[in-house]
């Protein structure tokens, strides 16, 4: 497993900028979403749809009121992945820690790592990096859950209260439905290494 540093993918983006870019030899591959496809488990849902771009839109409702309910939808390219959701933490409630230390798991789990949350107060003297920080991270899962696909999207995705769970469902209904998906390949301009 990856370790988690702060639960973002910010230190991983810092990393990949000082190694640098440089242009690939073959066009990128894209998986162009065809048809919709979706998942439902109770009130759980993930769903891929055509778009001309990749577009990422996540909704979560907790009963905490330090989460509440949010949702973001945005437009997602390189830029916009950094700007918007690349520092967004994982977070988890103070009681799911400690049930978790009690199985001897999570033991590197701390507050350097996670937004921790106890009844409706966030227990990191810090507080939040922005004020809808639980559903960008959520959006950010939903992303890199997507990836194990090989290539990026070239669609939609929206998830309603989802998890890593149904979202792998999608990925394996994606699969199972060639007529709802195809390669694309265009040339595409990249940076040369610094």
């Amino acid at each position: 497993e990856m370790p988690i540093m702060d639960g973002s993918s910010l230190p991983f983006i810092q990393m990949l900028d000082r190694a640098g870019r440089r242009r690939q030899d073959q066009p990128r591959r894209f998986i162009e979403i065809l048809d919709k496809i979706e998942v439902v488990e109770g009130d759980k849902r993930a769903t891929l749809t055509p778009a001309s771009q990749f577009e990422v839109a996540f909704e979560i409702s907790f009963a905490s009121a330090a989460i509440g309910r949010q949702r973001v939808d945005l437009v997602m390219d390189d830029q916009a992945f950094r700007d918007e959701l690349a520092d967004c933490r994982t977070f988890g409630f103070l009681h799911e820690v400690e049930a978790l230390r009690a199985m001897g798991l999570a033991r590197g789990g701390s507050m350097e790592n996670a937004v921790v949350i106890e009844g409706d107060r966030i227990l990191n003297p810090e507080g939040l990096r922005r004020p809808d920080e639980f559903v960008r991270h959520k959006a950010l899962d939903a992303i890199g859950d997507l990836f194990v696909l090989g290539a990026p999207i070239l669609g939609r995705f929206e998830g309603v209260l989802a998890g890593h769970g149904i979202n792998n469902a999608l990925v394996r209904a994606l699969m199972a439905a060639p007529h709802a998906w195809r390669y694309r390949a265009f040339v595409e301009e990249l940076a040369e290494a610094v």
